[in-house]
Order: C-alpha cells, then structure tokens, then sequence
C-alpha cells in the first residue's frame, strides 16, 4: 500500500480475546495484512446503550489497558455518556488531560444535540481533543438517544471551534452529506455501512475530500470492506491519500503535539 493508512474507527468489542491486549493484538493482526498503520480505539470489550459512570470507566479502563500494550500501533478515545455530565467531564479529564487518549467517542444514550453536551464539547475543545459522534438514520425509527446528521449539525452550531466526526456520516449517506455539508467542523467518517458505489465520491464531491475521513468499524465490520470505499472509489490519487490517513494526522496533530507524541 503506497500511502500510510490511518482508521478513525475501531472497538475491542466483537474481536476474539480474552483480555483488551488480545483484542487489540488480534484487531492489529487483521489491520497488517491490509497494510493499516494505526488504529483509533474506543469503547472496551462489552457495550451498552446507556452506560453508567461506572461502566464508562470500566470500558475506558479496558481500552487505556489494551493502547498501553500497543502504543506505536493505536490511539485510545474516551467513551462518554452525556446523561452522566460531571462523570464525563471526569472521564475526559482522567484519560485525555491527565491520560494518553487523544479524541472522545460518544454512542447512543443521548441526542448530540442535547445541551448536556455542551460542557463535554466545550472541555474536549479546550484540550484539543477530537468528538467522534455516531450518527444514524433508520427507516424503522432510532433508538431513543440515538443522534442523526441533523442533530451534529446542531451541535455544530454551537460549538464552531470543536472538531466532530461524523461517524457513519448517518448510515442513509446521501441524507447525511447533505446534513453536515454547511459545517466546516465537521468531518464524514465514511465508516460501518456497506461499500455501495457512490459514496466516498459523493463526500468527496459535495464536503471536499480534506472532510472525509477512512474508519471501518471494527471488529463489527471488516477492514477489507470498509477500504473498498476508498480504494474502489472514482477519485484522484491526492484525495485518496488525505482520506486514508492525512486529514486524521493533520486533525490529530495538535493534541498530539501537547502530549509530546511526533508522528
């Protein structure tokens, strides 16, 4: 693979292992033989929709564990649940101000653009740390917290200066483009959804491609899957190359550099 591969989306959970080293060695075992350099982690070996503070720093302890044993291979981000705010805000504190973690993962307890993010948002911006949002849009109804395109994009609003990613650009991509498109804050991580023809082209086309980041989801989708998108896409070279790595190394770059990390 001529250029670096960089995947801005990946879990401990569904990957063989009985402990978070083994998955995560398991995960980079795949990611070798599909020649991707690093791994952007979060969540820990077990998920739940609403997690309490005491499971968030259980999952968060699980993915500090497994980074630790891989540090040149895999960034760590901190699960939140914004229905525990001051339990966040404490998370966010103890593994990304005060531990290695560099972004944080926020899943399906509570709509993004709840104005209990606000202080999760505000503080993740201060540090330099980077929001991964799942989003989706199901024809048969989300879950009860879980956020759509429209959603970020409000969140957005009120918070220009923080840098979110849009993960799964909404599931339904076309919708989801259309939805994040005014934003410059934020970015379509193209990950989980099926490799139709026409996506990473449509991103690329309507964000630019300096808004379009590779992820794959895994262990819930493989990384073969996910890279078609970008290696079977009608795109220019230059635009494959910022996608598959170089818009996360540029984005990761400052709270890298505050944490003394050179990439």
């Amino acid at each position: 693979m001529k250029h670096e591969i960089w995947d801005v989306h990946c879990h401990l959970c569904g990957v063989p292992g009985t402990t978070p080293e083994a998955r995560l060695g398991k995960l980079l075992e795949y990611a070798d033989r599909m020649g991707i350099a690093r791994l952007c982690v979060s969540m820990g070996m077990t998920m739940e929709h609403d997690p309490s503070p005491e499971f968030m720093r259980r999952s968060n302890d699980e993915v500090l564990q497994a980074v630790k044993r891989f540090p040149d291979r895999a960034f760590g981000f901190v699960y939140l649940n914004p229905r525990h705010t001051q339990a966040s805000l404490d998370e966010l504190n103890r593994c990304v101000r005060d531990g290695p973690m560099v972004g944080v993962k926020l899943w399906v307890a509570q709509h993004c653009n709840n104005p209990s993010l606000d202080p999760i948002v505000a503080h993740a911006t201060e540090l330099k740390a980077i929001v991964t949002q799942h989003t989706w849009l199901k024809f048969t109804g989300n879950l009860p917290g879980e956020s759509t395109p429209m959603d970020l994009a409000e969140l957005a609003v009120r918070h220009p200066k923080a840098t979110l990613f849009c993960a799964h650009t909404g599931g339904n991509w076309e919708r989801g483009i259309r939805a994040i498109r005014p934003y410059p804050n934020i970015y379509a991580d193209i990950n989980g959804v099926d490799p139709t023809a026409g996506f990473t082209e449509m991103a690329v086309r309507e964000l630019g491609a300096e808004h379009v980041l590779y992820g794959s989801d895994a262990g819930g989708r493989s990384f073969a899957s996910q890279l078609a998108k970008v290696l079977g896409a009608e795109i220019p070279d230059s635009a494959r190359r910022l996608i598959l790595g170089e818009n996360l190394k540029r984005l990761l770059r400052p709270i890298l550099s505050e944490k003394g990390i050179k990439i």
